[in-house]
């Protein structure tokens, strides 16, 4: 899987000469391969050169490119040098997002004559709407995620810990062939659930508490991302009322969601039916983030966004209500949106749970 062709054509169109691929997100969009190196695209060719750890898996997964090794001695910056020179490169795009103000000096006294244009949104902009191939690791992670879910609650009861839940989660997801996770499992239980980004400890799970797990695996190169919220024996009235709040809110938002939608329109349509039910100050963060390569990535379901979503982005569903010193509810799914709508890629049953 690499999107060399889809970068060359849009050089034309930002008025550049090469894009210059030095962070390991654009690096792995461009070539399908995670490694250490840096890669020049030109309208017509492609060069990517990386050191000795990764030189042969280059060789063996990478198509599309010329593939050359850093040689004892050499710099990156040496030979795309040369490479700009032989191919008369003047504009020449590059990470900006990716790189701090030291490696940016360093590109630029390396490169007299030539000027470094930021143009980390042209692969911002690409990264945005996944194609088939991308949309079908990201399926086969969620696959995984939604029967890591199935799997642990047979696990959660009281007595075990948020720390060996979130171990669990990791297992069962590499035991079914997740690469690894898309990121530290979020196990909260009771008061800890009003943490949005709890870190799981040695909490012990007891009866009459909310159970909250944040976790996802990656495939392909490419993340999941589930929210669930669990009942541990009976929950109270007020936690089902807040459960059932995030849940309505989270449905309401999924039924705006479509191509061509601002961020801004998903996000306000959940968050005033949590206002409406008077929880409004305790949903705090954005309705949703785009997801792929990385875990966070945009577009967004956000107030602040009010750009057009493009049809074949995927993004979270993800309200909560978060209330100190008592719990939290996130229930989270993965949208993929079309011109019509949008299609939930998560799989796991949303109504409450009781265990």
């Amino acid at each position: 899987m690499n999107h060399i062709k889809n970068i060359a054509k849009e050089l034309h169109n930002l008025g550049l000469d090469a894009m210059l691929v030095t962070s390991e997100p654009g690096e792995f969009y461009a070539m399908g391969f995670h490694g250490e190196g840096v890669a020049l695209i030109t309208s017509q060719e492609c060069w990517y050169y990386t050191d000795s750890r990764y030189i042969e898996a280059a060789n063996q997964e990478i198509t599309g490119a010329h593939v050359d090794v850093l040689r004892s001695g050499q710099s990156y910056r040496q030979l795309v040098m040369s490479l700009v020179a032989t191919h008369n490169v003047k504009k020449l795009g590059f990470e900006d997002e990716g790189m701090n103000v030291h490696q940016y000096k360093l590109w630029q006294e390396a490169l007299p004559g030539v000027e470094l244009v930021p143009a980390s949104d042209l692969l911002t902009r690409l990264r945005m709407v996944k194609d088939e191939e991308e949309l079908a690791v990201m399926r086969e992670a969620q696959r995984i995620t939604d029967e890591a879910f199935t799997e642990i609650l047979n696990y959660v009861k009281p007595g075990v810990t948020e720390s060996e839940i979130a171990a669990r989660l990791t297992y069962i997801m590499a035991s079914k062939g997740a690469q690894r996770n898309s990121f530290d499992p979020i196990v909260a239980s009771g008061a800890n659930g009003s943490k949005p980004h709890a870190v799981p400890g040695l909490s012990v799970i007891e009866k009459g508490q909310f159970v909250t797990m944040d976790f996802g695996c990656v495939v392909g190169g490419y993340c999941s991302d589930m929210t669930r919220t669990v009942a541990v024996g009976e929950p109270t009235d007020e936690m089902r009322l807040v459960y059932d709040t995030v849940l309505k809110a989270q449905l309401a938002g999924i039924a705006a969601a479509h191509g061509g939608v601002t961020g801004d329109v998903v996000h306000n349509t959940a968050a005033k039916v949590i206002a409406d039910a008077g929880y409004g100050e305790y949903f705090g963060h954005g309705f949703g983030h785009s997801l792929g390569i990385e875990i966070h990535e945009n577009p967004r379901f956000s107030p602040f966004w009010t750009q057009t979503i493009p049809s074949g982005a995927t993004l979270s569903a993800e309200p909560g209500i978060y209330l100190p010193g008592k719990f939290g509810v996130r229930i989270e799914d993965v949208l993929w949106l079309t011109d019509e709508g949008c299609v939930d890629i998560t799989a796991s049953p949303k109504d409450l749970i009781i265990l």
